[in-house]
């Protein structure tokens, strides 16, 4: 395999900014390298440094572009990429109304082999070269998202829900065999190339105590797999949970109990948090993941993130492909920095950017691997044109410095703005120069 040198001006995170001018947080080349070995950065700096060591590598000069680690999701639903904007209704009424209708369709395997090829294409499209995926009930689903992502080599997390109750018969399994195909998932592909797997109860309302204490078998047995599942979205979903386990003390004391909670869980939504809640998220390491277009899709509510920041919780941010409403990770923090305006908290452009890169690749226990530029790690690569519409030109012409980039490419920013994605130094398509 031939090396690949990009070019380009090339910025990359150490640790989460403090504010725009904390320079020790990232650094940033002007006219910078990528030398690209075997699917794995084996040199990253200024161009003048790096192409001397390759002088054989095929060079892809994408300057005047922005070069960026991929972009991850950390909550996404892989069988609603056709129910996205998918008129009203609150959170219980649009799983029975679109969700679970949906979903039913992916106990056809060939569905399910068809639908993962166009998302994984728009996945990449948008620059995401991760995501944490829900599959559906149907063990073939998430054989199809994973062979899918192994075709592409790419590094991708999933599992197929397990839920047994408060659902159509067509997606429900049961307690056992519920253990027994997410056990047979996990033989068969956590590890398996860059797969890993999440033992995924959809949410307590749709799994029974008998199917909870399951699931907390797996994460034993299991430890180095992710757990996801939802928490405190919506009032309604908040007070039916509490009915179906009148023994909790709270929504999260439901997985508290079964064993769940640790820094391998991810907790979507997590809006209306009681203080108790609060505190056992810090206690556990477990991690909310914001998902601000599915939660004003919803009207469920406004995240607090500065709130879970003072308690020393780390929080992901997510799309929630199908209440979410983009695949872009960037439009996802445009409506982030809004969701967190109202609550007179702020979102810098700097702190957006290590988020969705190497935020959320720490929060999956990753950074070690995607999510920065540094030498050693997998090449996952965003390439950013933030001249991308006439409307975003007409903007840059009075642009001066690299935050203010970073934020109209926060702001108006989406799939055209992202002018190559690299899966492991592969590029995604033809090259715009």
């Amino acid at each position: 395999m031939t090396d690949r040198l990009l070019r380009g001006r090339l910025l990359t995170f150490h640790r989460a900014p403090a504010d725009q001018n904390d320079t020790d947080a990232f650094t940033y080349h002007e006219d910078g390298a990528i030398l690209v070995r075997e699917g794995v950065i084996a040199a990253s700096g200024t161009f003048d440094a790096v192409a001397p060591t390759a002088p054989c590598a095929d060079i892809v000069d994408h300057r005047p572009h922005l070069i960026t680690a991929g972009f991850i999701d950390a909550h996404i639903h892989f069988p609603q990429a056709q129910i996205v904007a998918s008129w009203g209704a609150q959170l219980l009424d649009w799983l029975n109304g679109y969700v679970f209708p949906e979903e039913a369709r992916f106990g056809d395997e060939s569905h399910a082999q068809a639908i993962a090829t166009r998302f994984f294409d728009v996945l990449t499209e948008h620059g995401t070269t991760t995501a944490a995926a829900f599959c559906s009930v149907h063990a073939a689903s998430a054989d199809a998202y994973f062979a899918e992502a192994e075709r592409r080599n790419m590094r991708m997390i999933g599992g197929k829900v397990m839920m047994d109750r408060n659902a159509p018969d067509t997606l429900r399994d049961t307690p056992q065999s519920g253990y027994d195909d997410t056990k047979a998932l996990i033989e068969r592909w956590h590890g398996r190339g860059r797969a890993g797997y999440a033992i995924s109860p959809r949410f307590a309302i749709t799994s029974s105590p008998q199917q909870l204490e399951m699931a907390g078998a797996l994460a034993t047995e299991h430890p180095d797999c992710h757990i996801q599942t939802h928490l405190s979205e919506n009032r309604e979903e908040i007070a039916f949970a509490a009915s179906l386990y009148p023994e909790a003390s709270d929504y999260l004391n439901i997985y508290e109990r079964y064993g769940l909670l640790g820094g391998k869980m991810l907790l979507g939504h997590c809006i209306h948090l009681e203080e108790r809640e609060v505190q056992c998220l810090a206690e556990t390491g477990a991690h909310p993941v914001f998902c601000p277009t599915s939660n004003l899709f919803l009207g469920s509510g406004c995240f607090d993130h500065a709130r879970l920041d003072k308690a020393g919780i780390q929080s992901a941010i997510a799309t929630d492909i199908g209440a979410g409403t983009s695949y872009s990770i960037l439009q996802t923090l445009n409506e982030g920095y809004k969701v967190l305006q109202l609550q007179s908290q702020s979102l810098h452009a700097m702190r957006g950017f290590h988020w969705m890169t190497r935020g959320n690749a720490e929060v999956l226990g990753l950074a070690d691997r995607i999510g920065t530029l540094d030498e050693g790690t997998e090449a996952d690569i965003v390439v950013l044109d933030a001249r991308a519409t006439p409307a975003m030109a007409l903007r840059m012409d009075r642009v001066e410095t690299l935050a203010e980039e970073l934020f109209v490419l926060l702001v108006m920013g989406d799939d055209r703005a992202v002018a190559q994605t690299y899966i492991a130094g592969e590029p995604h398509k033809e090259t715009r120069r």
